[in-house]
C-alpha cells in the first residue's frame, strides 16, 4: 500500500504543546566564562576596534594579578598575626601580675637572645617574632615616656598593660578587617573562569606491562621431543628388505651444555635461598614481590647452591636451598596457576599436601647429601694417587742437600779465588733466604733434609697433597738446598710411560 504525502503531515499544534519545545535554554553556567570580545566594549571613532580589545584584555590581566598578590599577602599578614596575638595577650598578663620589671626582663631577652623562628616568607630580611614582638614593647615604653612617666613611678606597670591591651585590641580588629578584605577578594576570583581553573578531571593512559624477568645463566633447558615423519608406500615389504642410512642431524650449540656453565644464584635467588624451613607465608610474600625468583633455571641454581653448601659443610643451608628449589618445581608442575595452589595448600597446612612435600624434601637432602660423600671420597683417592717425588734424570746422578747450620754470622769474610768482585751483603742475603727457607718448613721436612736422605724427604713429600709438595720443592730449589749434580726433578705419578719435568737446577 502507498501512502500519499497527505498521510505524513505534522501536527504542529501538538508540537507546539510539547514540554520539550516550551522549555527555556538556560545559558547561566556561561556566565563564569570572560570572553575577549568586543561584546562589552564601547568603541571611539579615533581609535579601532582591535587596540580596544587588547587594552582591555591587559586591564583584565592586570586586575587578576593585583588580585592574586593582594591574597597572598593578606594570608601571610594573618598568618603572622594569628602567631603575635596569644604571645601578646600572655605579655600583658604576666606584666600585669609581676609589674614593670617582668616587662624589662622581656625586652632585655628579645635583644640579647631573640627566637630564630620567624614568618615562612622568603623575604631576605624577615623579622623573627621576637624581634617584632621587640618593636611593639619599645613603641609602648615610647608612649609612657611621652605622658610623663618615670621609671619610679606607681603608675607605670597599669600604663604598661595598658598599652598592650591597647595594641591586642587593635590588632584583633586589624585581623578581622583582614579576614574580610581576604574572603571578597577570594570570592571575586572565583567569579570567573581562569586558567588556573583548569584541572585534570579524569586520565586514563596506556601502562605496559613489566617486562618478564630473564632467566637464569647457564639454565639447562629440557629437551625436546623430536619430531619424525613417517612415509607410507606401496610395498613396505620391499622397504623392509631394503638398509637406509640415517644421516645424523647437526647438533646446535645451544644443545650442549659446558660443565662450566652451571646456573648460578642472583641476588634475589640469593635472599629467597636463606629463607627459613616450612615459612610458606615468607616464601609466598617473597616471590610475589620480586618476580626475578619464579623463573626458568632458578630450581637448577638453587640445587647446585646446595650441592655446593653441602660440601663446604653448611648443612642447613643446603637444606634450605633444598627446600626453596622444590619449592619452586612443585609450582611449576601445577601449571599457569600452580604459584596460588601450592601456596594455598601449604599455608593452610594441608597435612596431606605438606607431608609429601616435606617428605620429598628430605629424601631430596638425603640424596644429594649422599652423593656429596661419595664425591669427597672419589677426590680423596684421586689426590691419594698423585704424589711429588724427587727422582734423579739418570742413575749417575745422585742428590744432596744444603743444610744451613744457622743465620749468616755478623762478620763474613770470603776467601779462596774468584771471590774479589762478589759482593759480601748478596751473600748475606742470600745465606739468609736459606736459612728462612728452611725454618718454615715442618719439623718432619726439616728431620729428613738433615739425614741426607732421598728416601725420607721422598717419604714426607708423599704425605703432602700435589700442591703443597710442589710449593715445597720450589722452596728447595730457590732457596740452593736442593744441589743436583746434573739433571733435573721428575713428578712419577706412578703411571706407565709418564714422566714430567719439573724444572732444572745446576748447581
Amino acid at each position: 500500500m502507498i501512502r500519499e504525502p497527505s498521510d505524513f503531515r505534522l501536527d504542529v499544534s501538538l508540537l507546539a504543546r510539547s514540554p520539550l519545545v516550551q522549555m527555556p535554554l538556560n545559558y547561566s553556567k556561561w556566565d563564569a566564562l570572560e570572553l575577549s570580545d568586543d561584546s562589552d566594549i564601547e568603541g571611539h571613532p579615533n581609535v579601532d576596534k582591535r587596540s580596544l580589545i587588547r587594552w582591555k584584555q591587559r586591564d583584565i590581566h592586570e586586575k587578576r594579578e593585583e588580585r592574586k598578590h593582594r591574597i597572598a599577602l593578606l594570608e601571610a599578614d594573618i598568618a603572622c598575626n594569628a602567631v603575635l596575638q596569644p604571645r601578646l595577650r600572655t605579655i600583658a598578663d604576666e606584666v600585669a601580675s609581676k609589674g614593670p620589671a617582668h616587662f624589662s626582663a622581656l625586652v632585655e631577652r628579645f635583644k640579647t637572645e631573640p627566637s630564630p623562628e620567624r614568618p615562612p616568607t622568603n623575604a631576605p630580611e624577615q623579622q623573627t617574632y621576637d624581634e617584632m614582638l621587640l618593636n611593639l614593647m619599645l613603641t609602648i615604653w615610647e608612649e609612657v615616656k611621652k605622658a610623663g612617666i618615670d621609671k619610679d613611678d606607681a603608675r607605670l606597670g597599669e600604663l604598661l598593660v595598658q598599652g598592650l591591651e591597647k595594641h591586642f585590641v587593635q590588632m584583633g580588629e586589624h585581623q578581622g578587617k583582614q579576614k574580610q578584605e581576604l574572603a571578597q577578594l577570594q570570592e571575586d576570583n572565583k567569579r570567573k573562569i581562569t586558567s588556573d581553573d583548569i584541572h585534570v578531571g579524569f586520565d586514563s593512559h596506556y601502562v605496559p606491562p613489566k617486562p618478564e624477568p630473564s632467566p637464569i645463566k647457564g639454565a639447562i633447558e629440557p629437551s625436546k621431543p623430536k619430531k619424525t615423519t613417517e612415509y607410507e608406500v606401496l610395498n613396505p615389504k620391499g622397504v623392509e628388505g631394503t638398509t637406509t642410512t640415517s644421516v645424523p642431524a647437526a647438533s646446535s650449540s645451544s644443545s650442549v651444555a659446558s660443565d662450566d656453565e652451571l646456573p648460578e644464584l642472583t641476588p634475589s635467588l640469593e635472599q629467597f635461598s636463606h629463607l627459613p624451613l616450612r615459612g610458606y607465608q615468607q616464601s609466598w610474600d617473597f616471590i610475589r614481590s620480586h618476580r626475578d625468583v619464579y623463573v626458568a633455571g632458578a630450581s637448577d641454581a638453587l640445587l647446585v647452591a646446595a650441592f655446593k653448601a653441602q660440601n663446604d659443610g653448611k648443612a642447613v643451608y643446603a637444606q634450605q636451598c633444598v627446600h626453596q628449589s622444590l619449592l619452586i618445581q612443585y609450582c611449576e608442575k601445577l601449571g599457569p596457576d600452580g604459584v596460588t595452589l601450592f601456596f594455598r595448600k601449604m599455608v593452610v597446612a594441608d597435612p596431606r599436601a605438606s607431608s609429601v612435600f616435606e617428605n620429598d624434601v628430605a629424601q631430596t637432602y638425603a640424596h644429594l647429601a649422599e652423593r656429596v660423600r661419595i664425591s669427597k671420597a672419589e677426590e680423596a683417592a684421586v689426590a691419594g694417587e698423585e704424589q711429588i717425588q724427587l727422582v734423579a734424570e739418570n742413575p749417575s746422578q745422585s742428590i744432596s742437600f744444603n743444610i744451613p747450620d744457622g743465620p749468616p754470622p755478623e762478620h763474613l769474610q770470603l776467601e779462596g779465588p774468584g771471590f774479589e768482585d762478589v759482593n759480601i751483603e748478596d751473600v748475606r742475603k742470600a745465606l739468609q733466604m736459606r736459612w728462612d727457607v728452611f725454618q718454615g718448613f715442618s719439623e718432619a721436612m726439616q728431620e729428613a733434609l738433615k739425614s741426607q736422605e732421598l728416601d725420607k724427604v721422598n717419604k714426607v713429600l708423599g704425605s703432602m697433597s700435589v700442591k703443597e709438595a710442589e710449593d715445597v720443592v720450589q722452596l728447595l730449589d730457590l732457596g740452593g738446598i736442593l744441589n743436583f749434580s746434573s739433571g733435573g726433578i721428575r713428578d712419577e705419578t706412578g703411571e706407565e710411560g709418564e714422566g714430567v719435568e719439573e724444572q732444572e737446577v745446576e748447581q
